[in-house]
């Protein structure tokens, strides 16, 4: 992490950062982007969450995938912490389950820029996190 020295550093950061919560959260064309959502109740933080999402956002920042990675809360899997809904743009959504660095860094390269499944989907008999 940078270090902040000066009263601008931290101005500038600030800067940038309200300016990549704005991107992901308020996109002219959400529906045409993959929509990332990593479950941060109480068990997926405890389970490390944050630092999943944290790889998510840089990552698909990093390698230009066209997302928006956004938090949301329990998705009701504590037995499957962190956890990861991914919606590419015109399918249903799927969830991952121990979701690690390794799985997250998975589900970018294989999944969403190759559509290939992955070992822990989560079985589709739940609702979508928007319909709860």
């Amino acid at each position: 992490m940078t270090k902040i020295k000066s009263l601008a550093d931290l101005k500038k950061m600030k800067s940038d950062l309200q300016s990549k919560i704005a991107l992901r959260e308020k996109s002219e064309n959400p529906e045409g982007r993959v929509l990332i959502r990593v479950g941060m109740g109480t068990s997926g933080i405890a389970s490390g969450a944050k630092q999943i999402m944290e790889f998510l956002i840089d990552e698909t920042e990093k390698r230009s995938v066209d997302a928006i990675v956004t938090q949301t809360g329990d998705m009701g899997y504590s037995f499957a912490e962190p956890t990861v809904e991914v919606t590419l743009p015109g399918q249903e959504p799927i969830v991952f389950g121990d979701v690690d660095q390794k799985k997250a860094d998975d589900i970018i390269e294989k999944y969403i820029k190759n559509g290939e499944l992955l070992d822990g989907i989560i079985p589709q008999n739940y609702e979508t996190i928007d319909k709860k």
